[in-house]
Parts: C-alpha cells; structure tokens; sequence
C-alpha cells in the first residue's frame, strides 16, 4: 500500500467515499453534485485543503483531507483531519494508520505545522479507538456546531 497526494483523477473515488461514510456514520444522504462541487473545490483552491489517498495494487482504497487552522496560541497552523474514509474489506489492515504516519511526518517536517487534530462523530466508537491507538488522545475540548442542510 502507498500514500500519495489525491488528484484531479482521485475526485470521482473521493466522492464515493464521502457519500459512503456520511451515510455509515452520521445516517446522511448527502447530494452527490454538492459533495462533487465541494471536493473539486480543493483541487481548484488548495488554500481550502488537501487529499491524499491511499493505493494498493492500482485500486484506491482509503482517503482523508486536511484542512487548516491558524493558531495565535502556536504561532502557526493546525492541520484538521477530516473526511477520513476506508473501504470496508480494507479495514484493520493499518490503511488509516498508513495515511495518519504520513501526514503526522509532513508536519513534523515542517517549520510551520504545530500539530494534528480531528473530530469524530460521538456515535463512530470505533473510528475512536483506532484514533487512540495512533497515540492521538480526546483532548479538553468539546466541538460545537451550527451548520445549514442543504
């Protein structure tokens, strides 16, 4: 298996994705040409975010983006873990672990990037307990929201 940056070809198999795992996770139906606009937008503007994905013999197998965070606290960004998404006949075979390892160097390599963060829906048990096996912990923190529904 190999991590690499996503790709204007990987927009299709990351639509996928999202709408799989918000349908797995949370019981949504998301719009397939809102979430098609709302990943194409990151390859268009890459200030918004950034893909990478996951392949094992030619096949794309697991993704997550990363989003940022400036923080006055650190002098520096926070890079946010999201829409994480492996397929299930590749769960427990370490494909998120694979994709944690890389990004988790790239900001260690870097001078700018403070650290990882990411937010899991309470109900995803065990997406929790893979996160806390990767050595990431709950935090102090309580994550609020209002969002519209389209």
């Amino acid at each position: 298996m190999t991590v690499r940056n996503a790709t204007l070809e990987d927009v299709a198999t990351i639509v996928d994705f999202q709408l799989k795992m918000a349908k797995e996770t949370e019981e949504l139906t998301l719009v397939s040409e809102v979430v098609k606009e709302g990943v194409s937008a990151v390859f268009r503007d890459p200030s918004k975010g950034r893909y990478f994905v996951v392949d094992e013999s030619g096949q794309t197998v697991g993704s997550l983006m990363i989003t940022y965070e400036w923080s006055d606290w650190r002098n520096g960004l926070v890079w946010w873990i999201q829409s994480v998404y492996v397929q299930p006949e590749f769960r427990k075979r370490g494909v998120f672990a694979l994709m944690y390892d890389y990004v988790k160097k790239e900001v260690e390599a870097s001078e700018d990037i403070r650290g990882l963060r990411l937010y899991v829906d309470n109900r995803n048990v065990s997406a929790q307990k893979v996160y806390t096996r990767m050595g990431m912990n709950g935090s102090h923190y309580t994550t609020f929201e209002w969002m519209r529904v389209f």
